[in-house]
């Protein structure tokens, strides 16, 4: 593409000549590559117009910049750098998303199950599908490994192009909070966002829940969205069902178009009747918990809303045997169930600790960790949750990244200490992890919550590997 066409498209001023071939687009001054197009804006902790010199040493083409630099490069100066990458990358890749169904879904909790509970179910339909978030991008027997849950615009772009290439026809998407925040999904139309929740989550980065939730609300503007699937459960879903397009509500409690009944929770799975538009149909579900009740019912509606039957949508659902990390059998120990779970919200923790704590015929154990350089106010919170739901504690470390382990620790005991339960401080997470397993007896439960399906543990910057599931099938044998 030439440098003229996409200072068109931008709208900028121009300096210098624009009569440049662009073979490549990039935002990451480490990832430049000979005739690419680099974009400089301030961000929130660094101004990459500083690597104009930097990038045009490595051969980049030209720059789009918000401020006129002293660089022999080609220029294109416009007002927010920032915005203009989604914009051009889009344009860039031939607008490939033109070519898919896209399928937006929102919320603290549930994003992943949802959409691979809507893969599930649109693949029993015959579709070709495709899964962006927090595990990676999946599509015609690939698979990327997770970088961010919602991908940067280059990348996301490239990838859209790929999946229309490889004859994708639905792509279902998590779309974060950050995602919304920095308009990274800007140009784009979904067949239909889903809203999950808002609880408690980045307030390290959000002012506070207020600013949080206004984010996630974004997808819901703007026309971006020709059905809008809304958890009627949620006080944030029932603000956006006032202004959102087309909204469709699901929910157990409040009034919804969509709702479920005779809910039977198992440790093996949950069924219930879903009442989706009155058609009524029995679904077991392979995994427990109640909450795996709403995600089924938000992929079920949005399922219905895009003309899957309510017989493939169930077929779909029961069978989805797990999904990596989210409440995840992991194995059985000495007649004990042990549960792999993402939960690392303290919404995302109770739901969890409350599910397992009626299904528990023994006792309940709760093994758990706080992200280091994250939201600080929900340690203490977290501690507290997991006092109060389990019989006994394990606290270690998750992803402690630039702080010290002991000093997340001390913040999550603060939590615990007023309620007198007995627990135990572990550091080295596998350690930790062997410890829990070996005090499991028959009818015992014992959750290891936090990091879910991560390959990873993230120390001092560097990521080490790591993954609950396999930790802990090396210890039981």
């Amino acid at each position: 593409m030439r440098l003229e066409t996409i200072a068109k498209l931008l709208g900028g001023s121009a300096v210098g000549n624009t009569d440049v071939e662009i073979s490549g687009l990039c935002a990451d001054s480490r990832k430049v590559k000979k005739g690419d197009l680099f974009f400089c804006y301030k961000g929130e902790k660094f101004d990459s117009h500083s690597c104009a010199a930097q990038v045009a040493a490595v051969g980049a083409a030209a720059l789009v910049c918000e401020k006129k630099l002293g660089c022999p490069l080609p220029q294109i100066i416009i007002p927010d750098g920032r915005a203009a990458v989604a914009k051009a990358a889009r344009a860039f890749y031939g607008e490939a998303d033109k070519n898919l169904k896209l399928v937006a879904v929102t919320g603290t909790n549930g994003k992943t199950t949802t959409t691979y509970m809507l893969d599930s179910i649109f693949r029993a339909a015959g579709k070709k599908c495709a899964i962006i978030g927090t595990l990676g991008i999946s599509y015609a027997g690939r698979f990327i490994a997770p970088e961010l849950t919602t991908p940067d615009p280059v990348y996301l772009h490239s990838v859209f192009r790929d999946m229309a290439d490889c004859g994708v026809e639905y792509v279902f998407m998590e779309v974060s909070a950050h995602a919304l925040y920095f308009d990274k999904i800007a140009g784009l139309k979904f067949e239909a966002g889903i809203f999950t929740n808002c609880t408690q989550d980045h307030l390290d980065f959000f002012a506070d829940m207020k600013e949080y939730a206004a984010a996630k609300k974004k997808l819901f503007e703007g026309g971006r969205c020709r059905f809008s699937v809304l958890n009627s459960d949620d006080a944030a879903g029932r603000e956006i069902a006032r202004f959102a397009p087309s909204p469709v509500t699901y929910g157990l409690k409040n009034p919804a178009d969509v709702f479920a009944v005779d809910v039977e929770e198992r440790i093996t799975g949950v069924s219930f009747v879903l009442n989706l538009f009155d058609e009524l149909y029995e679904i077991r579900l392979k995994m427990p918990a109640v909450h795996n009740v709403y995600n089924a019912m938000a992929a079920a509606t949005c399922a219905k809303l895009l003309g899957i039957n309510i017989g493939t949508i169930a077929g779909g659902l029961s069978s989805l045997k797990s999904v990596p990390g989210r409440l995840e059998c992991a194995g059985s120990f000495n007649g004990a169930h042990i549960f792999v779970d993402f939960a690392h919200t303290p919404d995302g923790l109770e739901k969890s600790l409350q599910s397992l704590k009626k299904l528990c015929k023994g006792r309940l154990y709760c093994l758990f960790g706080c992200g280091g350089n994250r939201d600080r106010s929900k340690r203490p919170l977290m501690g507290a949750i997991a006092a109060k739901y389990a019989d006994f504690l394990i606290i270690t470390s998750d992803n402690p990244r630039y702080e010290d382990p002991f000093d997340i620790i001390r913040e999550i005991e603060e939590g615990v200490k007023p309620s007198g339960k007995a627990y135990i401080t572990v550091t080295d997470r596998e350690t930790a992890t062997e410890y829990a397993v070996h005090l499991l007896k028959e009818g015992d439960v014992l959750l290891v919550a936090g990091k879910g399906g991560e390959t990873y543990q993230e120390v001092m910057g560097i990521k080490h590997s790591y993954n609950d599931n396999t930790v802990i099938k090396n210890i039981i044998g």
